[in-house]
This record gives C-alpha cells, structure tokens and sequence, in this order.
C-alpha cells in the first residue's frame, strides 16, 4: 500500500490522562506519589506502574537499543503482548513517538492514538494493549524495558489493513 492512500495519524503530548486508557506514564512530577528518603538528600517518586508479569512469569529488566526513524513515518503494523505488562523507559535525553490502540480486538488504524513522548516520560503498556514497536526520533535512543519472560506465547503482530501516516512530531 502506497503511503498516498494512508491515513493521517495526529501527533498529541503524552499525559497521564490522555495516556490512561492504554496503562501508566512513568514521570517524576507533584501529580504522583512522592516523598523525601536518605536522610533528605533523594525524592522517591513511589510505585509508578503495575508491571504485570503474568500467568507464570518473571520480571525481567532489558535494554533495547532503538535507531532513529524519519517523519514522515508509515505505521504498518502494530504488536501486543497478551500476557504480561511492558514499561519502556527513556536513556538517552530524547523525545521519541508513543503509537497505540485499545486492548482487544486488532485495530483499525482511525483506533490509533499517537502521543509524543518527552525524554523524561516513560510509559508501560497494560496486559494486551496494541503498539508500534520503539520510535526513536533524532538519534539512537536506549531504554530500560522492563517485561515478562515465561511461558507461553506473548508476542501478537498484525498487519494493519490500511497504513497511517505521521507526518509531522508536533502536537
């Protein structure tokens, strides 16, 4: 399929509340629980995602090296993980591009939600939740991936029927 026949995808800021339905942003800021430790030298930002390891499984913690992609960008297919939770987490100080769709059935692409990601905000994806595999923007970009390794199958891609398109990272 040609990119001239996709579908526009609209780029929003990341925020917990636009972020809610697909699981948990992962920032330090007032609006979660936070509180002074080691004798007042660290603030502990308390309990930011329910990492969800799944029917006989373990939480293990990765890095995943993504290389930079170039906008605009043709959104092909979309992945989900049916067992477990997974949380990716920003390293190396760049923005990069958050692509999702509702738990369940496999998306049409009017179901993606595409969210720029500051280099401060992670996210961890709920149990089943559709996603683009890492979007790195500007460079390559490492993150701390903290998922499930079990048995079982945990990893679902599909094709999507037709393609979006970001054409453009700002909001």
């Amino acid at each position: 399929m040609s990119e001239h026949n996709a579908f526009t995808l609209q780029v929003q800021p990341l925020t917990r509340e636009a972020f809610a339905p697909f699981g948990e942003l992962i920032e330090a800021c007032d609006a979660v629980q936070h509180f002074t430790i080691n004798a007042g030298n660290t603030e502990r930002y308390h309990d930011l995602a329910n990492i969800e390891p799944g029917p006989e499984g373990r939480v293990i913690i990765s890095i995943f090296r993504g290389q930079p992609r170039s906008l605009p960008f043709c959104v092909q297919m979309m992945e989900r993980h049916p067992l477990a939770s997974q949380a990716f987490i920003p390293m190396s100080g760049r923005p990069y591009l958050v692509v999702v769709a509702p738990a369940g059935e496999p998306p049409a692409v009017q179901d993606l939600k595409v969210f720029l990601a500051r280099a401060d905000q992670g996210v961890n994806y709920a149990t089943g939740v559709w996603h683009h595999p890492l979007l790195a923007l500007d460079g390559v970009c490492d993150f701390i991936v903290i998922d499930r390794k079990g048995t079982g199958h945990n990893c679902d891609e599909i094709q999507l029927e037709r393609h979006g398109i970001i054409t453009d990272r700002n909001p």
